[in-house]
């Protein structure tokens, strides 16, 4: 009997010091998806030059909620930066969602953006353009190179603490204080 592959599905995936990308520095991203194909996921920690209010205003989706329409979108990735991808809470079925965990999902819908200007989407709920993505044994390549931990989704880390916490508190969760390790890392 084989053991099932490992996924990183529902794992933050913390860029350590050393990691240069300009698209992953210092990031923290929710793996969504896993699988022997390859890995997708979102940043969760990188503000885009984006307001909700501008992408609502760009889909003809109108609301009277100023917080709503001041809420900054994600720069969750370089690919597909055209997409708007909704990280959020709840069981709620839209149209297109892809369930991270049992009450965590990604939708990639219209109708996810309608009912949040309605007032009656998820009780949480982040807003980015893009995602990543990694082909066949890509990321787990980059596992062993030493470019990232990986630690749990955490709620209150994805929805509640502030962008420019993200990174160092999503390390913390495992014991590890990034601020310590920079200039500290490297392979044995």
């Amino acid at each position: 009997m084989s053991t099932p592959p490992s996924t990183f599905a529902n794992q933050l995936l913390i860029a350590l010091p050393t990691l240069d990308d300009p698209h992953f520095a210092r990031s923290v991203t929710l793996i969504c998806q896993h699988d022997p194909d390859g890995a997708m996921g979102v940043v969760v920690n990188r503000a885009s030059d984006y307001t909700l209010g501008e992408v609502l205003r760009q889909m003809h989706i109108e609301t009277e909620d100023q917080a709503l329409l001041e809420q900054r979108v994600l720069a969750g990735g370089p690919v597909h930066p055209e997409r708007g991808f909704v990280l959020h809470d709840g069981e709620r079925g839209w149209d297109s969602t892809l369930g991270v965990a049992e009450g965590l999902s990604v939708t990639t819908s219209r109708d996810i953006l309608e009912a949040i200007a309605r007032g009656e989407g998820p009780a949480h709920a982040m807003v980015a353009l893009g995602c990543a993505g990694w082909g066949a044994g890509q990321l787990e390549q980059e596992l062993a190179e030493n470019s990232w931990l990986t630690a749990p989704a955490d709620p209150g880390i994805l929805f509640t603490l502030p962008l420019d916490q993200r990174w160092q508190a999503a390390a913390g969760q495992i014991g590890v204080d990034l601020m310590r390790m920079a200039g500290h890392v490297g392979h044995a």
